[in-house]
């Protein structure tokens, strides 16, 4: 699907509201992408290492620099980019069963 730098959301978002109604919590597989489906399950690779994680997007943005998707702090901890605050990732929808 493409390829782009990640970034994570920051604590002072916990508890806000999603664009899906959903409440931000940094411990959820979650993420933020412009236009792909609420719901959607996409796997984020990080391209240096090679960790991935599937998402579930439940919100909009990012809207800021030349960003293609905003993570939950969980999944930033999980593609090891959580210390430095964004990296270069792949994205793939996964299929629904």
């Amino acid at each position: 699907m493409g390829k782009g730098i990640a970034s994570y959301y920051g604590r002072e978002l916990i508890g806000a509201r999603t664009a899906s109604g959903e409440r931000y919590d940094p411990g959820a597989l979650t993420a933020a992408h412009r236009s792909l489906p609420m719901g959607s399950h996409v796997q984020v690779t990080n391209a240096a290492t090679g960790q991935s994680v599937i998402v579930t997007i439940n919100d909009r943005g990012p809207f800021h620099g030349n960003r293609v998707i905003d993570l939950s702090q969980a999944a930033a901890r999980q593609l090891g980019i959580e210390r430095a605050g964004s990296g270069m990732v792949s994205l793939a929808v996964e299929a629904d069963d």
